[in-house]
């Protein structure tokens, strides 16, 4: 599966993309992605070994001038519901990550917009919910742009990261969410 936008495609991972991918995770952005740190080209190389994997709910944001891998996409199906077998994953959990080079043009606006309605309309989402820790606002500000409602604060919902003390830093989480019926 493709997206195409005006500046981007959102494609699978490909093999070639160790390089790309190492450059936005030798250092994540924000400590919810610092489980996925990178400390090489050849870290990078296995990592893709898993990304090329999933073609359906994750993808590669690649700059459609020159191909370069900017970031990623993703999303996690899931049931609300008891009966979970008979139940469709009509609930998804997007996260999105954007090298710091390409931060701050619309880019990541421009790839979750299209990622969104490739869910709602194609992949048959119900709801849509995002998590970001409260001092990313850029994230708070492109989860409102794209329609979504807080929906609440955690505090002291999760850690990712520990303290100098090497005792858990646990972050205040807001989540953010939308349903099909408001996207469209």
């Amino acid at each position: 599966m493709v997206i195409e936008t005006k500046r981007l495609i959102l494609r699978p991972f490909s093999e070639s993309d160790a390089e790309d991918l190492y450059e936005y995770l030798k250092e994540p952005a924000v400590n919810c992605f610092a489980c996925m740190k990178l400390n090489s080209v050849e870290e990078a190389k296995e990592e893709l070994k898993n990304r090329v994997k999933e073609t359906e709910y994750y993808f590669a944001i690649t700059l459609k001038e020159n191909g370069k891998v900017i970031g990623e996409i993703d999303a996690n199906p899931e049931t609300t519901a008891p009966d979970e077998e008979n139940v469709p994953k009509d609930t998804l959990s997007p996260s999105w990550m954007l090298n710091k080079n390409f931060q701050g043009k619309g880019y990541a606006y421009e790839a979750a917009y299209a990622f969104f309605d490739y869910l709602f309309k194609e992949k048959g989402a119900r709801r849509i919910y995002a998590y970001t820790e409260d001092y990313n606002l850029s994230c708070q500000r492109l989860c409102e742009k794209l329609g979504m409602r807080q929906e609440g604060l955690f505090k002291d919902f999760v850690s990712f990261v520990n303290n100098p003390d090497g005792t858990p830093l646990y972050e205040n989480t807001y989540q953010y969410a939308i349903l099909k019926r408001e996207w469209l």
